[in-house]
């Protein structure tokens, strides 16, 4: 299967984001201390190998691939999605660090997986080659679910921020949209 150059750079960028991935996660599997984050990236680690070996295979194989990434399901933990319980836990960066807390290796992690997703989802925009397209959607959601369970982790530690909007500003904006009646039959 040929590539047509711009899902081969697309593939490229994305597999050394993967590497990138994949070496944090590895250090961050030695280091972090908090017993659930370290099951978090260990059960998540296998997923981000799969999708670097299935954009190798890609980008090295004129056949393409016949694997497919396993998308893990969405999994709430919280018991509310717009208001913690923990209050935030203040933070101010460190400019004498020798290794990484596990806030900062959470925080790394998901602000890692949410530019991934942002190049996903860009990269199966501009996709050509169906297959091409289905794996970088499938990788998408791969990230998306993999940082909203890193995010509810870091909600419950106090280390990520949840309020509910005020109702001043859902009135507001909520205000600005009003539904659509039936669309009258377009003219051909």
């Amino acid at each position: 299967m040929q590539l047509a150059s711009h899902e081969a750079f697309d593939l490229q960028e994305l597999a050394m984001s993967c590497v990138n991935s994949i070496t944090n996660m590895a250090m961050f599997l030695n280091k972090v201390q908090d017993s659930e984050l370290r099951s978090i990236i260990q059960k998540q680690y296998d997923a981000h190998i799969q999708d670097y070996n299935i954009k190798v295979e890609y980008l090295s194989k004129s056949e393409g691939t016949t694997m497919k990434l396993q998308v893990p399901e969405l999994c709430p933990s919280l018991q509310s999605y717009t208001k913690s319980d923990v209050p935030p836990v203040p933070v101010t960066p460190r400019t004498d660090v020798y290794e990484f807390n596990d806030r900062e290796m959470a925080t790394a992690y998901l602000l890692t997986l949410k530019r991934a997703g942002r190049e996903y989802a860009w990269a199966a925009m501009e996709a050509g080659n169906p297959g091409i397209r289905i794996f970088l959607e499938d990788a998408f959601r791969m990230a998306s679910h993999h940082a909203f369970e890193v995010w509810q982790w870091m909600v419950k530690k106090g280390y990520y921020t949840l309020q509910p909007a005020s109702q001043e500003a859902m009135n507001t904006v909520g205000g600005m949209y009003r539904p659509v009646s039936k669309p009258m039959a377009m003219a051909h």
